[in-house]
């Protein structure tokens, strides 16, 4: 067994823990942390992609009580009937968008140009957000969100098919911008994940099966555990503090992020394209 690989599948769960649920782009900090890792080959992007699946569990565990009770109250309770179809139909333009341009996007706009733009744009646009007035929030509950709420929030989770955006930094900024609390859109986003994330890591492993097989199986083990523990505190901590903060800092760091993308791509460093 290759303990110092399942070392590496450690961090890199750490890091998608830790960037998933964030405005901040998971998928640029795995690119990143992959290629100084050595973890960039193409097992290693599927791999990238299935560990989403533990901190997902992460965000299932924190929301399990309103789970079970939609779950319970969906045959006979409208409200319950109403969050479903939201989640339903917000996840719905992804699933589109993206089995007919998933492809192309991949192959045409991950570029460490575009992945750096999108960083530094998609900082001055939280700031942009942050700077609403109260009086432009009008949705302080994910069970008060209209169907349209819900669709547009979906429309807007497809930037993320742009790389360098963030799904997360798309669906609570869009939606704040929509008009939806910070906690709304924040845990509006969460729910969100579980469809989209759960999908996208269950479709790359059937894709991509021939190139898996059973020695793998530790390393993506490892993966998941590491992604859950470490998701699961992010989401904690993540919820405590939006309740009295903003998502400046975040700003600041995306477009710090974005710097250090041009850099390790001029320089040499990481190789910012599709493997």
């Amino acid at each position: 067994m290759d303990y110092l690989l399942l070392v590496k599948a450690a961090i890199m769960g750490v890091v998608e823990g830790l960037t998933e649920f964030l405005p901040i782009s998971s998928t640029g900090h795995l690119i990143l942390a992959g290629a100084l890792l050595g973890m960039d080959d193409a097992k290693a992007k599927v791999f990238d992609v299935a560990i989403q699946t533990g901190a997902i569990f992460a965000v299932i565990l924190v929301y399990w009580q309103k789970i079970r009770s939609t779950l319970v109250a969906l045959p006979t309770e409208r409200q319950a009937q109403q969050f479903a179809t939201n989640v339903l139909v917000a996840f719905f333009p992804a699933v589109v968008l993206g089995l007919l341009f998933g492809a192309a996007i991949q192959a045409h706009l991950f570029t460490p140009q575009v992945v750096a733009i999108s960083f530094i744009v998609g900082g001055f646009i939280i700031l942009w957000a942050e700077k609403r007035p109260a009086s432009a929030v009008r949705v302080f509950s994910v069970d008060d969100m209209r169907t349209s709420d819900a669709v547009k929030v979906g429309l807007v989770q497809c930037l993320a098919m742009i790389p360098g955006t963030s799904r997360s930094g798309a669906t609570i900024i869009g939606g704040m911008l929509l008009g939806l609390s910070r906690q709304t859109a924040t845990e509006f986003s969460f729910f969100l994940a579980m469809p989209t994330l759960i999908g996208a890591g269950a479709y790359s492993l059937f894709k991509h099966r021939a190139l898996l097989g059973v020695q793998d199986i530790p390393m993506f083990l490892v993966g998941l555990v590491f992604a859950f523990l470490s998701a699961w505190v992010c989401v904690r901590w993540l919820l405590r503090y939006i309740a009295q903060h903003s998502f400046v800092p975040f700003a600041y760091y995306r477009i710090v992020f974005g710097l250090v993308v041009l850099a390790t791509w001029w320089t040499g460093t990481v190789d910012w394209t599709p493997a």
